[in-house]
């Protein structure tokens, strides 16, 4: 090497880059040498958990990942379902954990914004964003300042760049104390025959920098994002980005315009990892070398360095392959909206990763083994041991069910977050047809009539008592939610976020969710087309709950026709769909109300499922029920609850379902359950179709009123369970810190 001003690298230096030490020395075996600064630098960004998934590849090769009409599966940017007429739906979901506690606005901003890049580097044009937070106690001294950031971020970032912010989901629990998680979904649309990739082709041809400059903001972000936190992570504030997004709104429309043109041979988002990872990942999935000088890198901050230049997180930032005929085609869409844009190197057919800085070689390294061959781990695992079933009729109700529910309804975890989703813009381009709070929400598609149904949902709690079941559960969720507003779920996204896998308690949840996730795709024609791995969520050496996020979508084929919570009408029929057992087990009921977080949670009966699912699904699409609530935590109090207070319609309950205690009945959190309300006219096709389709169907009773009447127990008015309902969140957030 030509670089005679690189450090030494000692252990310690290599211990602070995330390396451990057969992995530093696996690396020199690679190269024949000791590495400069730089490489160091580059090897530490690319064989980093993050960016490599070591820990989590050889389990993640176990989902469904195909299907007719699956366009692009996982490893871009984003994953690509065809959803008929020439229109693709391209999304993905990230994490942004370590950088939100340690910074939340800008930590969640940029997640935003990171997400985003993702899906019109696909060539598509954003159209929706969703998110799934996850908080510690409400009661410990961090957690009202997270929240408070972390919505002000995710608002911040989405309003000003202009994408509707539609679902989203928000918990809290002592586990999440020290590490919070920020997961971020964008959903795009594009032609089918408009969707670009990352994999260089050509020799000789240009590459070329994008956007915004580079700064120092973010360096070893990603490197920062597989560690562990301690007491130290407040001093880890460096690495966090800072984001624009009123320069990612200029990127977008100069790229979608430049896309165009013919211009782009390929593209890629500098996420995690910056320059590194994007120049390397472009070059290895195309066979070829990357050759760059870091001369002519756009740079915001004097005397830059190799090193920082490559490891720099800064945002709004791509980096393309040209067509080198149209290089004054696409400058001048660059420089019309104002943005940078600079040919840094060249694609070569040395397989080799080639860095330039003031006259010296700062990096020479095999490709191929940065992008594609980072160490695989099978690392130890420990199954989960088996929880006991909690049997209903061992759980004595400490108060009477009015008191329960209203108690459920007003807790952190079920109370309304309106407080959080009124801070996002879901309005924004006019298509938002189903708003947040619903089971999922409804975007038009362009002019429509057709519509995406989009949702994310996990139970951790179900995944900490039996990872497998709760994986199954996650996605099961999903598509009940998608299906209850009547759309046809078509694939997901994941956010498979996790404790330290060098673990093996925390490994084996990681393995056991994968499984049940795998097993509930496969069952239920659920593809996974894209998603992230976020490990070392841990503090201290406590970790979260395992927390494998699902993002859904499905297509509504008439957005004019589908369903909604709320009940409509008085008169209306209360029907069950589904089997109840009762299943206390788990349940926030006998974590909130007993004070007992333990038992087995439900199992997940994936056929049910989709019997109950198509059922529900065929019953909007021909305009039979319009009143439908999937129900999940808190079970059937907490769904009717739900739907009386969405339009301050009660409901009186004559019959529950038999054999267990009413507190099981109410409060059991059975799986793959629906309530719907039905006209009267209808409710014998109704029962009629579900005894066809195999799914158990019970009359429970009938809407109206301004009270919910619950067998044996006292009316609650409509207008106290909106209160609690309503309640905490806002007051919460306005009360003076302890």
């Amino acid at each position: 090497m030509t670089d005679a001003t690189s450090p030494s690298i000692t252990p310690a230096l290599v211990a602070e880059h995330g390396l451990k030490p057969d992995e530093y020395e696996r690396f020199v075996a690679l190269i024949g040498r000791e590495p400069t600064l730089t490489e160091l630098g580059i090897v530490s960004a690319m064989w980093n958990e993050h960016c490599s998934y070591k820990s989590s590849r050889i389990h993640l090769r176990g989902l469904p990942t195909s299907a007719p009409w699956v366009i692009q599966g996982p490893g871009e940017n984003a994953g690509v379902i065809d959803i008929g007429d020439g229109l693709a739906c391209v999304f993905k979901m990230e994490s942004h954990n370590h950088p939100s506690f340690i910074e939340p606005y800008q930590g969640a901003a940029t997640g935003v914004g990171g997400i985003l890049r993702d899906v019109f580097t696909m060539g598509a044009r954003p159209i929706a964003a969703l998110n799934a937070l996850r908080f510690g106690s409400p009661d410990h001294p961090k957690t009202r300042h997270l929240v408070s950031g972390v919505v002000a971020g995710i608002g911040g970032y989405g309003n000003s760049f202009g994408v509707p912010t539609v679902a989203g989901s928000v918990g809290f629990h002592t586990a999440y104390d020290g590490n919070i998680l920020v997961n971020a979904m964008a959903v795009g649309l594009a032609r089918t025959d408009g969707i670009f990739t990352a994999k260089a082709t050509g020799v000789g041809n240009p590459i070329v920098y994008l956007g915004s400059k580079t700064g120092r903001d973010g360096i070893h972000g990603a490197t920062m994002a597989s560690a562990s936190f301690d007491e130290s992570a407040e001093e880890k504030r460096p690495t966090v980005q800072v984001g624009d997004p009123f320069a990612e709104k200029l990127l977008l429309e100069a790229c979608l315009e430049l896309m165009t043109t013919g211009a782009v041979v390929a593209i890629q988002d500098m996420g995690a990892a910056g320059l590194t990872s994007s120049a390397v990942e472009m070059g290895a999935k195309g066979d070829l070398g990357i050759e760059l000088d870091l001369d002519a890198v756009p740079c915001r901050e004097e005397g830059m360095s190799a090193y920082e230049m490559m490891l720099s997180e800064s945002q709004e930032r791509m980096l393309m392959v040209l067509e080198p005929t149209k290089r004054e085609v696409a400058e001048a869409i660059f420089r019309k909206w104002g943005l940078d844009f600079a040919v840094i190197g060249k694609t070569t057919d040395t397989l080799r990763f080639v860095v330039k800085h003031q006259g010296r070689i700062e990096a020479d390294l095999p490709i191929k083994e940065l992008g594609d061959e980072a160490p695989v781990y099978d690392r130890p695992w420990q199954p989960t041991p088996a929880r006991p079933v909690i049997e209903a009729a061992d759980v004595s109700a400490p108060v009477p069910d009015e008191e329960a529910l209203l108690r459920l309804v007003g807790s952190p975890d079920l109370c309304s977050k309106r407080w959080v989703w009124e801070q996002y813009d879901h309005l924004i381009g006019s298509n938002t047809v189903q708003p947040p709070g619903g089971d999922a929400a409804i975007v038009r598609v362009l002019e429509g009539p057709k519509g995406l149904a989009l949702t994310t949902d996990v139970t951790p709690r179900y995944c900490e008592a039996d990872p497998v079941e709760g994986g199954k559960q996650a996605v099961a969720e999903a598509w009940r939610n998608i299906c209850a507003v009547g759309g046809r779920p078509l694939a997901i996204t994941d956010n498979l976020n996790f404790g330290n896998p060098e673990r093996p308690h925390y490994m084996g949840q990681l393995v056991g969710c994968l499984k049940g996730l795998g097993e509930a795709c496969r069952a239920l024609d659920f593809p996974v087309v894209s998603g992230n791995v976020s490990l070392y969520n841990e503090t201290n050496g406590r970790g979260i709950l395992p927390t494998p996020t699902i993002g859904g979508v499905g297509v509504v084929d008439d957005c004019a026709v589908h369903a909604t919570i709320p009940f409509r009408r008085e008169g209306d029929a209360i029907v069950l769909f589904g089997e109840t057992r009762g299943w206390l087990g788990a349940s926030l009921y006998l974590a909130l109300v007993c004070g007992r977080e333990e038992g087995a949670p439900p199992p997940v009966d994936l056929a049910a499922e989709r019997r109950a699912g198509e059922l529900v699904r065929a019953l909007i699409a021909e305009g039979v029920l319009d009143t439908i609530h999937d129900l999940s935590d808190g079970g059937l109090a907490v769904a009717l609850a739900e739907c009386c207070t969405g339009r301050g319609i009660g409901a009186r309950i004559d019959v529950l379902p038999e054999g267990m205690p009413s507190h099981a009945a109410l409060f059991g959190e059975d799986q793959g359950r629906y309530l719907v309300a039905v006209p009267a006219e209808r409710l014998d096709t109704v029962l009629a179709r579900a005894q066809a389709a195999g799914v158990p169907a019970t009359r429970l009773g009938e809407t109206g009123g301004d009270a919910l009447i619950l067998p044996g127990a006292r009316a609650i008015s409509v207008s106290s369970l909106k209160d609690a309902h309503e309640s905490w969140l806002p007051a919460y957030m306005a009360a003076e810190p302890a």
